[in-house]
């Protein structure tokens, strides 16, 4: 068969710039790819870096679906239903939507398609596909193989020196993914080995760890840095707050290269944290937290949401005090949206809260549902108000930090990407993104 995957165009917050839409591939459709017989024949387009060929008829379409993509994705998938190609949905919202998936697609797959891949593959050889699948038990990630690299052109992307270790989050906060119906499965790693093999084929000295919790299993997580250590890399990881439980796993991420680690404090108010089952996240040891990890010499990217119920109009100021005063580096901010499907979302619903059905706004930069305490005005402006002073050149320079090897990639992100993000995205596309993506690791890190 040709087989046809499909990621289509996200869209873009306020801030945003067209780096956002080059800044990786989707590592889902590279590992698809992969499971996929030889006998067959995979083609990946990527509509945030060219432009899609929608005049062709392959035998089976693929389409990767989050929120913000679904109205564009089920477009896509109509053109090919229409010609009688058989459309497969799939992602994170397809997932946790599937009724509403199958008003477009002929099939979803549902959850992790390591077991389901080659079953679907199979029934459409025998004309039989289903229209759901979904398996209720934890894959196995011994069978997760490598992404297949050969199949995207990589100087159209800012990163591809990225890297999954691990399934899921051990948490199950109200607003995230994670507390959907689908999710039944335990957080798990790959196994070390692996990954080592894995980065050394990239043939990279930096890399991006892009799972949900880096450290969702501290021991698995120690072992890992004891093996990656001869590989004198530099790389960055999202972890959780509870990081600040464990002084010596921070000594071995340092050991080990870890230049930044991406965090979700969400909040700085402890009875909104309550609120979503966000129960990890203690507010009353953020500020030593930040200190040990910037006395490691690693710098921090905050994740933040605006407009759970207990945020009033003061949150914003208060928050980018907390900021500026603690140093952190970067920040990325989020409107609180309830993605369908989640038990936010379910809540909101019931309560009638959910004011905007558009898809294309689920993306943390509209307000979709009444707030409680200030009106949906007061959180849109308060959301780009806080963007605008956290990355004026007054709190960069406020927040400059004190180790000198750390301010070329600390004022490569805060200038070159946010804040003159549009100039650099311009430059880039005129063929030089590979340039600058190289260039950047030379001037933060020495490495190519």
């Amino acid at each position: 068969m040709n087989i046809k995957l499909i990621s289509p165009r996200m869209s873009l917050r306020p801030m945003d710039s067209e780096l956002k839409r080059a800044m990786s591939p989707s590592i889902a459709l590279l590992v698809l790819a992969s499971l996929t017989p030889k006998e067959h024949r995979v083609h990946i387009e990527d509509e945030n870096v060219q432009q899609l060929n929608l005049s062709d008829n392959p035998d089976l379409v693929g389409i990767s679906v989050n929120v913000d993509t679904s109205k564009r994705a089920y477009e896509i998938a109509t053109i090919y239903r229409n010609k009688g190609i058989p459309v497969i949905l799939g992602g994170i919202h397809a997932s946790a939507n599937p009724d509403e998936g199958l008003k477009f697609g002929c099939s979803v797959c549902i959850g992790e398609a390591e077991e389901l891949w080659p079953l679907i593959l199979q029934d459409i050889a025998l004309g039989d596909l289903k229209q759901r699948y979904y398996n209720p038990y934890p894959t196995d990630l011994n069978k997760t193989p490598s992404p297949r690299w050969d199949l995207i052109k990589q100087s159209k992307y800012l990163y591809t020196n990225i890297v999954v270790t691990s399934r899921g989050c051990p948490f199950a906060c109200e607003f995230c993914y994670n507390s959907c119906d689908y999710v039944h499965h335990k957080f798990r790693n790959r196994p070390v080995e692996s990954v080592v093999e894995e980065i050394k084929r990239l043939g990279t000295k930096q890399v991006m760890f892009v799972d949900d919790n880096f450290i969702g299993n501290v021991s698995w997580t120690k072992n890992f840095l004891q093996a990656i250590k001869i590989l004198n890399l530099k790389w960055h990881a999202a972890v959780s707050v509870n990081i600040g439980s464990h002084p010596d796993l921070l000594d071995e991420m340092k050991e080990s290269g870890c230049q930044s680690l991406f965090i979700g404090f969400e909040t700085i108010n402890k009875l909104s944290l309550n609120s979503v089952n966000k129960y990890q996240n203690n507010t009353g040891i953020y500020e030593s937290v930040i200190s040990e990890i910037h006395a490691k010499g690693i710098m921090v990217n905050a994740s933040l949401v605006f407009g759970f119920d207990h945020d009033y109009q003061g949150v914003f100021q208060d928050t980018l005090d907390w900021l500026v005063k603690n140093k952190v580096e970067t920040m990325t901010a989020h409107i609180l949206t309830p993605y369908p499907g989640t038990k936010i979302y379910q809540k909101y619903v019931i309560d009638g809260r959910i004011v905007d059905f558009d898809a294309s706004h689920y993306n943390t930069s509209h307000v979709v549902f009444s707030p409680k305490n200030m009106t949906a005005e007061e959180l849109y402006n308060g959301y780009i108000w806080i963007y605008k002073e956290f990355y004026s050149l007054k709190n960069i320079l406020k927040r400059l930090p004190a180790r000198t090897e750390q301010r070329i990639p600390y004022l490569l992100f805060n200038l070159a990407y946010r804040k003159f993000g549009n100039i650099t995205s311009k430059i880039a596309s005129l063929g030089f993104m590979n340039f600058l993506s190289r260039l950047a690791r030379r001037l933060s890190y020495g490495i190519d």
